[in-house]
């Protein structure tokens, strides 16, 4: 299913400006084009086009709610990190997974990051070699496992004993002359990241992985050597947080693993993700570029071998800024001396991160996208929940009216993949936009959808 946009809205010399990265910042002014997808532009008209494609001629056509991600955005973002880390750097696919995202970070020379049997389908549906697979996850079942090691799956990251064991059980299981897999040992080094608490993964009271300081990642490193485990251990796995905009976090992780990487004599050290990216005017983050050169340095000055296979997993950095959100606006509820409620037809279920973490983003309308925002209201969304808040101070322009598109940006990551059916609310579809085309990759569920499972 696509689309072509007439020859008037295909590029900058035909009635587009360019985004305007001076844009003033703060309360009232208008949204920063940079928190907008990279070809983001402004038509003539004042509408949002992005690939090439008015955001509100799609939205006419496909309805809302509904996620637009700009595929030259996801597709440079994917070359920046291989570029930036090399073959082994893994896209996270837990920030936005389907079978279009798994091939195109595939064509782009990405291997994958998968934690359950439920990303790992999706990617080997996708056409995505197995060997270019990560498997990941804290609970691994033993179907999981024993999917992973059937496909082939290039790495499986060892997140605890109880699956040093399973890997040693199905190990004993294989045939003969079948090679062992390779692992990478997850190691936890003691680091809290400044990031929210819900995200923080490396400090040492953590679900994930091996302690450093208990000696237990040393005891790991012993066990998963032992013939018996039946696998062969190429490498140390960290993974500190998410949301993470300060650099030295990333360096402190590296500078304690260190001397614990080192005597293991190991060939790959993966530095996980967790990278930060802006949500809202005025922050500010580093590139994946920035990121990888930090790390590298630190490795060098803490005398990590040059030889050493650096490697990561971008999820969040490559996807969230990639795409927004498009929805219809209902209600405008007006409560003098109070707050304004604009109710949108979404919410929590296809944005839960305010609910669960106090997110901030910003609100806009793709009809005015340049205009002034002087108009405070609470964007909220129709479940029934008072905590359904998808924007609780949003700037808006003074026309905001029933019926108008109300986009967020910034919401490629963790918007798709943490949907909900809550209140029995058909997820949204995703449509891909590029070079004036568009295309829907996952279709809008429908109540045939949500009765399909009973019984």
């Amino acid at each position: 299913m696509g689309c072509v946009i007439p020859d008037p809205l295909l590029g900058l010399s035909a009635g587009l400006v360019a985004p305007d990265e001076g844009a003033a910042e703060g309360r009232g002014h208008a949204l920063p084009m940079y928190l907008l997808p990279e070809t983001s532009a402004v038509a003539a008209n004042g509408h949002l086009v992005i690939g090439g494609v008015d955001v509100l001629e799609l939205v006419e056509q496909v309805g809302t709610p509904v996620f637009i991600y700009d595929e030259e955005h996801l597709r440079r973002r994917c070359r920046e990190a291989r570029q930036a880390f090399g073959p082994r750097v893994a896209y996270a696919s837990k920030a936005f997974l389907c079978k279009a995202m798994a091939a195109l970070a595939n064509e782009e020379g990405c291997c994958i990051d998968v934690s359950t049997g439920g990303e790992l389908a999706v990617a080997l549906a996708a056409g995505v070699p197995a060997e270019r697979l990560v498997m990941h996850g804290n609970n691994k079942a033993q179907t999981e496992l024993e999917a992973a090691l059937t496909a082939g799956v290039g790495r499986v990251v060892v997140d605890n004993f109880d699956e040093v064991d399973r890997l040693a059980d199905l190990a004993a299981g294989r045939r003969a002359g079948q090679p062992p897999p390779s692992v990478l040992v997850r190691v936890t080094p003691g680091i809290e990241a400044h990031t929210h608490e819900y995200v923080m993964t490396g400090q040492d009271d953590s679900k994930f992985g091996f302690g450093l300081a208990s000696g237990a990642a040393a005891e790991a490193v012993r066990r998963l050597r032992r013939p018996a485990a039946g696998v062969r251990l190429v490498g140390v796995h960290a993974h500190i947080g998410s949301q993470i905009f300060a650099l030295e976090s990333f360096e402190r992780a590296l500078a304690v693993l260190a001397p614990f990487f080192e005597p293991l004599d190991l060939e790959e050290l993966c530095l996980g993700g967790g990278l930060g990216v802006p949500y809202v005017a005025g922050e500010t983050a580093p590139s994946i570029s920035d990121w990888s050169g930090a790390l590298r340095r630190a490795a060098q000055a803490a005398g990590i071998a040059g030889t050493v296979v650096l490697s990561a997993e971008p999820g969040r950095s490559i996807a969230a800024a990639a795409a927004i959100t498009c929805y219809t606006v209902g209600t405008v509820k007006e409560l003098p001396g109070l707050r304004t409620y604009v109710s949108v037809d979404g919410g929590m279920s296809d944005n839960p991160r305010p609910v669960l973490y106090g997110s901030g983003y910003e609100a806009f309308l793709p009809r005015e996208v340049a205009a002034d925002r002087p108009r405070v209201v609470s964007v909220v969304g129709k479940h029934c929940e008072s905590g359904d808040i998808l924007v609780r101070d949003a700037n808006m322009p003074e026309d905001l009216t029933v019926g108008d598109v109300l986009a967020t940006p910034v919401t490629g990551a963790y918007g798709h993949s943490m949907a909900s059916n809550y209140n029995k609310v058909p997820r949204p579809p995703v449509v891909f936009v590029k070079d004036g085309k568009w295309r829907v990759v996952v279709r809008r569920e429908t109540p045939e959808d949500l009765l399909a499972l009973d019984v």
